[in-house]
C-alpha cells in the first residue's frame, strides 16, 4: 500500500499502457466496453494528478521537527 501512495503516476502509466495494448490486440472487444474503460481511466488520471500536485505542494513545507529546531534559541 505504501508503494501505491508513493508512486501513483507510475502505476497509472503502466495500467494505461496495458489497456492500450489490450485494446489494440483484441479488436473484437466491444467499443462500448473500451470507451467505458477510457472514461474510467480519465477519471483515475485526474485523481492521480491531484495526488501528485498535493505531494509537490507539500514538498517545500518544513516538517514538524524543522519547526521545532527553528523555535529553539541558539546560544
Amino acid at each position: 500500500m505504501q508503494f501505491i501512495s508513493k508512486h501513483p503516476a507510475r502505476i497509472y502509466a503502466v495500467a494505461v499502457a496495458a489497456l492500450a495494448l489490450v485494446a489494440h490486440y483484441r479488436p473484437e472487444l466491444p467499443s462500448a466496453l473500451v470507451l467505458g474503460l477510457v472514461a474510467a481511466v480519465l477519471g483515475v488520471g485526474e485523481a492521480v494528478q491531484r495526488t501528485e500536485d498535493r505531494k509537490t505542494a507539500t514538498a517545500g513545507e518544513p516538517t514538524e521537527t524543522e519547526h521545532q529546531a527553528d523555535a529553539e534559541p541558539t546560544a
